[in-house]
């Protein structure tokens, strides 16, 4: 785009990789509406509009809903602080991203090779077993097997997957917390259900007593505050999957 005050949408949608549909869908629900339209009908867009659309972007990648949106864009937050808050997100999984890049590299630069693998290396970033203990401890040797006999069972693209949507809820979660979002709104819920499906698809049986028990254990064990964003962002994830757990059905 070229240096001015403001853009077409056309600039727009060449430069985001959206489509005018979208803008205008956008504008329709007053989430993002123009800062003109032309005698021509076109709409135009300032900067204030183009840093608006990089942040309803950046949450919907983290899966927040356009309502959820909407009510992260109308919070308390300066833009400023907005902005960091979703850089933050973003650094974390860039940490992520580059830890399993440099798995995935160290396992095609050993192979080409012919050195031996080591796994503690090849899936580094996608380890599950640093939570064995507590799993044990709270649930039982036969819930952790389960557990690990399923992981094991996964192709290398499965478990990217896998982690890959721990981490979208994880983003949406922390995203939620940052905005100010009720715990027990609608949109938080939602991440909290695919957060239980997502368990589901490795323990098989999610009953309340688990799902209650890792609530608390996100709160107690550091390991976890730190993917929420600190403490106070597990207690609220804590407080969101009791408020979920109220209403939703758990497998006896």
């Amino acid at each position: 785009m070229t240096d001015t005050t403001e853009w077409s949408m056309h600039e727009i949608t060449r430069a985001a990789g959206t489509t005018s549909r979208t803008l205008r869908h956008y504008d329709e629900i007053g989430l993002l509406p123009p800062a003109r339209i032309g005698t021509n009908g076109y709409r135009y867009y300032d900067a204030d509009g183009l840093v608006r659309l990089q942040r309803i972007l950046l949450l919907r990648e983290l899966g927040l809903s356009l309502a959820a949106i909407a009510d992260v864009l109308a919070g308390d937050q300066s833009e400023a602080e907005a902005l960091r808050t979703h850089l933050d997100l973003l650094e974390i999984e860039r940490g992520r991203l580059e830890r399993r890049i440099t798995s995935v590299r160290t396992t095609l630069t050993t192979r080409e090779g012919g050195g031996p693998l080591m796994a503690t290396e090849m899936f580094d970033g996608f380890d599950h077993t640093r939570y064995e203990q507590e799993v044990t401890e709270r649930w039982g040797r036969d819930a952790w097997q389960r557990s690990d006999t399923w992981w094991r069972s996964l192709t290398t693209d499965r478990k990217a997957e896998f982690q890959a949507e721990q981490q979208r809820i994880a983003a949406g979660l922390v995203a939620a917390y940052k905005a100010g979002t009720d715990a027990g709104s609608a949109d938080v819920a939602e991440l909290c259900r695919r957060h239980h499906d997502w368990l589901a698809q490795s323990v098989g049986t999610v009953s309340k007593e688990y799902y209650l028990g890792l609530a608390d254990m996100y709160v107690a064990d550091q390991r976890f505050a730190t993917n929420y964003g600190g403490p106070d962002g597990a207690r609220y994830v804590r407080e969101a999957m009791r408020a979920y757990a109220d209403t939703a059905t758990f497998v006896r």
